[in-house]
């Protein structure tokens, strides 16, 4: 199927060819009808994506800050690195969808195949969408103007938030898509509105919806017009719907309120505010939040969860229903509105537009109808990207490798490691599409695919590496075996004690088939000096290791138990395996305690081996992003070593070696993957002993129950 995909490093928009979405639980599939193209937000992103990295980072002054942390922490190398391939991932485009479900995901209710929605789906001739951002379409409502949907319920979220009342003055300051629709529907409201903007066209229409008007352009000045339009009184409310970089709007609006007046910032402005505007009059000022309550609320957008009607009357979904029906009644017109239709094909040509000096207002990307293309066709699972260099020459001599999960540390990190070592990429999946064509172009796999299928069913791959979130790990794993695969899976292994259980019983029935973790700090090229030189010492060991592991929202997945597991299941489980695997010596008892905090993402623990030795680990969420994240302090034997971020590493006391030293940081991904792919290859043992992974897994999840 064809979709927008946009570059954010050149600013390129493309229709590319990706494999249909696969529709997961709590989700509809929708064949698009119609999509609209949204002139002022996705005009930003082309014009971001075209701008040099010195004015991006002038744009988005948040992120040059975690830019130079991460430089701070881990060298200059890393850091650009990082932001390029950041910026290297595409952005599928859109949010303004409407067409036919052609399948509800398990657990929806209130939706079944062959009913029209509107949707913020992408630009895409399939479009997978949480249910609690979809709404039904009436039968007097085309599918052209349901593609306003979304739009409209940006400006009503606007209005709801400004309060007005019958009869109210309220100026609308922006007259774009979502400026017009926000006349239209004040007027409905009963108030009377003033339009501003510096397009003749935009007032002409504003004045045929029944607003007032004042011409920019004509060097018109709003304030005075305000006043005389509110009777002297000062307005009620000025709702912004304009996109500048200028603070003028919002002075000019805090001059136009009566006192008390109310300001809703509904688009992009500056925000230099000035006191003595607001302190004077009491003004309030609010900044609206896309479609209205539930937007960002992962439990709301994603698991479905929806507010309860007593409590929050108006969501993001009972906004969309309430502007199809003021589509439906006629008292709502976005027919006028349209300015170009362009066929999915020709979309190219439609963001040039936007991105051009031209004049447009709503642009209509159309989608082929069922004779046209079929659903067969559409639903098209996978999609062939090319020989790879290696498939002529079979694959005798090489590890066949599919990838399962294409998002930012597998293609950042992962699959450029099993490229360096030189496994065959066969086949990438994920379940948008969108990433994993992303990747296989990017780094040569053959085909990319949403089937999980088209990975566990093909003979020709010989191992599977698993890049997803952390709840789907154990069963892919399963399946993985069940396959006949070897598997890499990316940390952890599982999250539960029922799953190790499950896992243990599944390898112990396939002792051929490797299983490996991505601990791969083992591998680090300091990590393995420490090793060599702690083996030649008898005594006991006393490990230290302190991450800085920073704060990470509450709401963020890995925070939920559910999906990510929590951050010591998550990523603790590397630093317990890494004195696991310089102890040499299996866990025989541990420990943990965790600080106050509501996330409790600040804990120590504390491990003790079957040679006497024992261990430490701070894991503290409570730092600054500036300081280093991993320091390990071994002391054994009169002796210590000291790692620094995996950048410096130095010895006290050790005969013959005093430091070592490495130009940017290694924590040791790349030797970790060719090992694994030099055991498929050579059909050698596992890099890492699968009694030490379930142990290491065992304790780790006893420890995050522990905690909480």
């Amino acid at each position: 199927m064809k979709q927008i995909l946009q570059s954010l490093k050149t600013g390129v928009t493309e229709v590319a060819e990706v494999p249909c979405p696969a529709v997961r639980s709590g989700e509809i599939l929708i064949r698009s009808a119609r999509s609209l193209v949204s002139s002022g937000t996705e005009r930003m992103l082309v014009d971001f994506g075209k701008a040099n990295l010195l004015d991006k980072a002038r744009q988005q002054p948040d992120k040059v800050r975690q830019v130079l942390d991460k430089v701070k922490a881990d060298g200059l190398a890393p850091t650009l690195e990082a932001v390029r391939n950041k910026l290297d991932q595409p952005l599928a485009m859109g949010y303004c969808n409407v067409g036919m479900v052609l399948e509800p995901g398990t657990g929806v209710t209130g939706f079944a195949a062959g009913d029209r929605v509107a949707s913020n789906g992408k630009h895409a001739e399939v479009v997978t969408v949480p249910v609690n951002l979809c709404a039904k379409v009436p039968d007097g409502v085309s599918d052209e103007e349901a593609a306003f949907t979304v739009i409209g319920a940006i400006a009503l979220q606007g209005i709801r938030l400004a309060q007005p009342t019958l009869g109210e003055a309220v100026v609308v300051t922006g007259l774009g898509l979502i400026g017009l629709i926000t006349v239209q529907l004040l007027r409905a409201h009963g108030c009377r509105v003033l339009g501003i903007d510096f397009d003749l066209a935009k007032l002409d229409l504003a004045r045929q919806f029944g607003a007032e008007v004042v011409d920019l352009a004509a060097g018109q000045d709003p304030v005075a017009v305000a006043q005389v339009f509110s009777r002297g009184r000062g307005v009620d409310a000025v709702i912004l719907t304009a996109a500048t970089k200028s603070s003028e709007p919002v002075h000019q609006a805090a001059q136009m309120c009566r006192k008390r007046g109310r300001i809703v910032l509904v688009g992009v402005t500056g925000l230099e505010l000035s006191r003595a505007d607001f302190f004077e009059k009491e003004l309030s000022f609010q900044v609206s939040c896309s479609y209205g309550p539930g937007r960002y609320d992962p439990n709301y957008e994603e698991k479905g969860q929806d507010y309860p009607v007593g409590f929050v009357r108006w969501t993001e979904q009972r906004n969309f229903e309430a502007v199809l029906d003021m589509l439906a009644d006629g008292r709502l017109d976005v027919k006028p509105l349209i300015s170009h239709r362009f066929p999915i094909a020709e979309a190219e040509a439609a963001y040039a537009l936007v991105g051009g000096s031209d004049p447009s207002l709503g642009i209509v990307l159309e989608y082929p109808a069922g004779q046209e293309k079929p659903e067969v066709e559409l639903r098209r699972a996978v999609v062939s990207l090319g020989p790879h260099p290696l498939s002529q020459e079979g694959t005798g001599a090489k590890a066949s490798v599919a990838f399962v999960g294409s998002g930012n540390y597998g293609t950042a990190v992962l699959i450029p490691a099993f490229k360096a070592a030189g496994a065959r990429l066969r086949t990438v999946a994920s379940s948008g599409g969108v990433s994993s064509v992303h990747a296989g172009r990017k780094f040569g796999f053959e085909t990319a695919t949403t089937d999980l299928a088209m990975v566990f069913d093909n003979p020709e791959v010989d191992a599977v590496v698993i890049a997803t979130r952390h709840d789907t790990h154990a069963n892919l794993v399963r399946r993985a075996l069940e396959a006949g695969k070897h598997v890499f899976v990316e940390k952890p292994l599982c999250l539960r004690s029922d799953e190790l259980a499950e896992l243990e019983a599944a390898t112990a029935s396939r002792p051929d088939q490797k299983v490996m973790v991505g601990f791969n700090r083992r591998f680090a090229p300091q990590v393995v000096k420490m090793k060599a030189l702690l083996d030649s010492a008898s005594a006991p060991k006393s490990f230290v290791m302190t991450v800085n592991a920073g704060a990470i929202p509450a709401e963020h997945w890995t925070q939920d138990r559910a999906v990510g597991g929590g951050r010591i299941i998550g990523e603790g489980c590397h630093f317990i395996d890494l004195l696991r695997f310089l102890a040499g010596a299996p866990i025989v008892e541990y420990s943990a305690m965790a600080m106050e905090c509501p996330s409790r993402d600040s804990v120590s623990l504390t491990l003790h081996f079957a040679d006497g030795s024992a261990g430490t680990v701070h894991y503290l969420a409570n730092g600054h992003k500036s300081f280093p994240k991993e320091r390990l302090e071994v002391f054994c034997g009169g002796r210590i070593l000291q790692l620094d971020n995996f950048r410096k590493l130095t010895g006290f006391g050790w005969p013959g070696f005093s430091k070592l030293n490495l130009w940017r940081q290694d924590k040791g991904q790349k030797a970790c993957a060719a090992a694994f792919v030099q055991a498929v290859r050579e059909g050698l043992a596992s890099p890492i002993p699968l009694e030490e992974l379930l142990e290491v897994s065992r304790v780790t999840v006893e420890i995050a129950e522990s905690v909480r």
